[in-house]
């Protein structure tokens, strides 16, 4: 199955001299300029009658240009009744609040049982837009805000917001170490050169910004609130590790549980059961991609990472006679 797409216009004299794809762009405003681009190589394009296949040639202004295209729909994904928790839903954007163990999209070692397996079957329209309208991701077992599209344009337009930066994304998280001050990494990520699962510092990589401040500070770990510039993978956690405060529970990036000395049985309980990195998605801010207007939503901090903060705080209370910063 797979959806035809039939679009027409007359370059204006706005477009004298742009690029194809980025003339394109502007007259089919539903279809990012990256699709655009994949029709125009794929020779899906035609100009004054003639198929084209750069898409950085010139335009002129005056040509009538024709696509004819397809959007397959994500046929190998199968509907599946799973729950959604949903926080917030139009007829164009859905927002999510992700529990932990729940993958975003289907990949190796998970074929099926995904947000976006769930989605398909809770909204089967979404089987007409690229990745059932998917267009940031969580990892695995961090917690918090997603948006997803209910249709191309939608999705379009969040897509080009992310790009610009226009998305705010805000996370709770809880780093091991004492921090004395937030601030700023601004250091690029890129896969791993040795572990093809794990993502690193890496000076040809991707550029990556994390803002972070400091929430409360406890006997040997800080809280904190953090604030996403950019979105690559594993970001926060890449970021924390390598300014030598990887998030507690981190399964790849070292947040071995490392209990304070003295800490009581309750505390050396719930770190040695906090199997997750302790990160939670708190906060997502957006204009509207079909209204333009401001939103926001907040998703309350989960159980798991509660218990923990109120035995961090229990062990500060209990030593806080002997805490010296």
């Amino acid at each position: 199955m797979s959806n035809e797409i039939k679009l027409s216009a007359i370059v204006g004299e706005k477009q004298l001299g742009q690029r194809l794809d980025q003339a394109l762009a502007e007259l089919f405003p539903d279809y990012s300029r990256s699709r655009i681009k994949e029709w125009i190589i794929n020779q899906q394009v035609t100009v004054n009658g003639q198929m084209v296949n750069k898409p950085k040639e010139k335009v002129l202004g005056g040509e009538q240009v024709e696509i004819q295209a397809t959007i397959a729909d994500e046929i190998n994904y199968q509907p599946q009744n799973l729950p959604l928790n949903i926080v917030y839903e139009d007829e164009d954007i859905l927002v999510i609040n992700k529990p932990r163990g729940f993958v975003v999209h289907p990949g190796a070692g998970n074929p099926d049982g995904t947000v976006l397996n769930a989605l398909l079957y809770h909204y089967p329209q979404l089987a007409n837009v690229p990745r059932a309208g998917i267009v940031h991701r969580l990892d695995k077992d961090t917690t918090g805000l997603m948006v997803v599209a209910k249709n191309i344009p939608a999705q379009t337009h969040l897509v080009e917001s992310l790009q610009r930066r226009e998305i705010t994304r805000e996370y709770e998280a809880i780093a091991m170490g004492i921090m004395t001050a937030g601030g700023t990494v601004d250091e690029p990520i890129a896969r791993h050169p040795t572990k093809r699962t794990h993502m690193s510092v890496y000076p040809l990589g991707k550029p990556a910004v994390t803002h972070y401040r400091i929430m409360e500070r406890f006997r040997i770990h800080t809280r904190l609130r953090l604030r996403l510039e950019t979105g690559r993978t594993h970001q926060i956690r890449v970021h924390m590790a390598h300014i030598a405060h990887p998030l507690i529970g981190d399964p790849l990036y070292g947040g071995r549980p490392r209990p304070p000395k003295g800490a009581s049985e309750v505390l050396m309980t719930t770190l040695r059961h906090f199997d997750r990195q302790a990160l939670h998605a708190t906060m997502l801010r957006l204009y509207h991609p079909i209204t333009g207007i401001e939103m926001e939503w907040h998703a309350p901090i989960p159980d798991d990472m509660q218990q923990l903060i109120e035995a961090l705080k229990q062990d500060r209370e209990q030593f806080k006679d002997e805490i010296d910063w």
